[in-house]
């Protein structure tokens, strides 16, 4: 019985780093260089980026920089925390999609199971997700603009997100 408890503490222990390293960094889309973050962000003590944020998706990171959660809503490209970034950051001149890749895991997809679901299709302000007939949702990756408002729609969590 001691051994069986071993065993699962240590695989535990083993799949949570796996999770830990899983975790990416998603950065608002108006910086240059990723590195500005951690040489100028940092320093930021109000950090009005967070608050300005309508969507409230702005949030900061265990590295005391900002970083953007899509779990709950997406980023409209509306230019407010590039207007108040005290540090220089985030600029207007660097709009750029986010730095990230959407996929629909089709294991997990309703409508790659025969099953008539729009969730992601409605609230991508792109039309970048389309359907192959009624079925099999696809992200058409050149509309895409990373927003993540497909995100958190998904009833069975199957939209990702990578760098």
């Amino acid at each position: 019985m001691a051994e069986d408890i071993n065993r699962r503490e240590l695989f535990s222990s083993l799949t949570s780093s796996f999770k830990e390293q899983e975790k990416i960094i998603i950065r608002p889309p108006y910086y240059n260089d990723e590195a500005d973050f951690h040489k100028y962000c940092i320093d930021c003590i109000d950090k009005p980026c967070i608050n300005i944020c309508e969507e409230q998706i702005i949030k900061l990171s265990n590295d005391e920089t900002v970083e953007l959660d899509l779990s709950k809503s997406g980023c409209t490209y509306c230019d407010d925390c590039a207007d108040v970034c005290e540090a220089d950051v985030l600029k207007i001149e660097n709009l750029a999609n986010i730095n990230a890749k959407i996929e629909i895991d089709i294991l997990k997809c309703l409508s790659w199971h025969q099953t008539m679901c729009f969730s992601c299709k409605e609230p991508c302000l792109d039309n970048a997700i389309s359907f192959i007939g009624m079925f099999r949702a696809e992200i058409i990756a050149d509309k895409c603009t990373s927003c993540g408002f497909c995100i958190s729609k998904c009833p069975v969590e199957a939209i990702t997100i990578s760098r």
